[in-house]
Formats: structure tokens, sequence, C-alpha cells
């Protein structure tokens, strides 16, 4: 449904901050919370966007009685000058994303269903729960390596683990990424600080 197709939230310096859906976006948008942005960084309050005509090319659109409004892909809040955050947060459908769902020793896909989560180096032999010790394992090469480390088992990593690159939506899949939002991302790409 598209209500609940995802909306890139920018802050007051066109940063990019979160995702929403289109339902949360029209009701921040009606109360006068956004803006509507488009690609070029033009911004539109409410009165305004309504007032632009749907063009024969335009999916993304709302019908109610009265008219028919286009999906704001891109909102601005317009009280916030907090700064994104470009951390990913260490989940486990974070994990399978940074994996893309390939188990990590014997490289074949899997749906999440019939994934685990792997310590290559045991907890109980001094590993941790981290981003650089964690990876996805399909349940057969999970059971196989069991307690040991991949070279006591035979077995070798496909990608050796690690903290995933900042971005300022997380881990989004590039296929998710709608048009829309690029110029956006682009400039966060450009002014994220180095560490």
């Amino acid at each position: 449904m598209v209500l609940d197709a995802p909306v890139l939230v920018l802050n007051r310096s066109f940063a990019a901050l979160a995702l929403t859906d289109a339902r949360r976006g029209f009701t921040l948008f009606y109360k006068g919370h956004v803006r509507a942005v488009l690609p070029d960084f033009t911004t539109y309050g409410w009165e305004e966007w309504c007032d632009i005509p749907i063009q024969p090319e335009d999916v993304d659109v709302v019908r109610t009685p009265r008219t028919v409004l286009k999906v704001p892909r891109v909102i601005q809040l317009l009280s916030c000058d907090r700064p994104p955050r470009y951390d990913v947060k260490f989940s486990r459908h974070n994990i399978y994303v940074r994996d893309g769902t390939r188990c990590q020793y014997c490289g074949k896909r899997f749906p999440t269903s019939e994934l685990s989560l792997d310590h290559v180096v045991p907890l109980s032999r001094g590993g941790v729960s981290s981003w650089e010790n964690v990876v996805c394992a399909c349940l057969k090469c999970n059971v196989r390596k069991g307690n040991r480390l991949p070279d006591e088992a035979g077995m070798a990593l496909r990608r050796p683990p690690a903290r995933p690159k900042a971005s300022p939506l997380g881990l989004l899949a590039p296929s998710r990424i709608h048009p829309a939002w690029r110029n956006f991302l682009d400039v966060a790409y450009w002014t994220i600080e180095l560490g």
C-alpha cells in the first residue's frame, strides 16, 4: 500500500536522519511540522503541495474523496537541527543484511529462517558478541563448526566480519533506496566525519 511506502526524513540542514512511512509523513506534513522536498532541494508546504498537478507518470499518489495528492518521498523537519547518527545498530537483522543472508562458511544464500548467527571465536573460548566476531551461518555449517575455531573445524570464512560502514540509514539495501533520495544520501556521503 502506498501509505506504507518509506519516506526519507531530513533535518533542517538537509542531512538524512531516518525513514518513516508515508502515513506518518502525511500526518507531520498536514500538521505543519515538515515540508516536502524535491530532488532539486525545493521545498513545499502543505497548501503548495496540494496545488501541484498530478502527472500521468506519478505512481505514488493518495486518492481522497476531494483530491489526489502525490506522496512526498522526502520530507524536512522544520524544528530539528540534530545531526544524524552515523552508527549501525548491532542486531540480528543488520548482520543478515551485512552478510547478504549468505552463510559465511559455505557461501550459499538462505532465507533468514534457515540462518543462525555464529561466533567465529566461541563465547566459551573468550569470544565476544561484536560486529568483528559474529557472522551468518546456515544451520548445517553452524552445527559442523560447533564450539571450535574455523580452522580447527576445517572451515574458512568467505569474508572476515567487520563493522559496516556507517550511513544515515543504517544498512539499507541499495534496491530499497528510492531515486528521490539519492541527492540527499550523496550529501551525507560527502559530509560524514571520517574516523
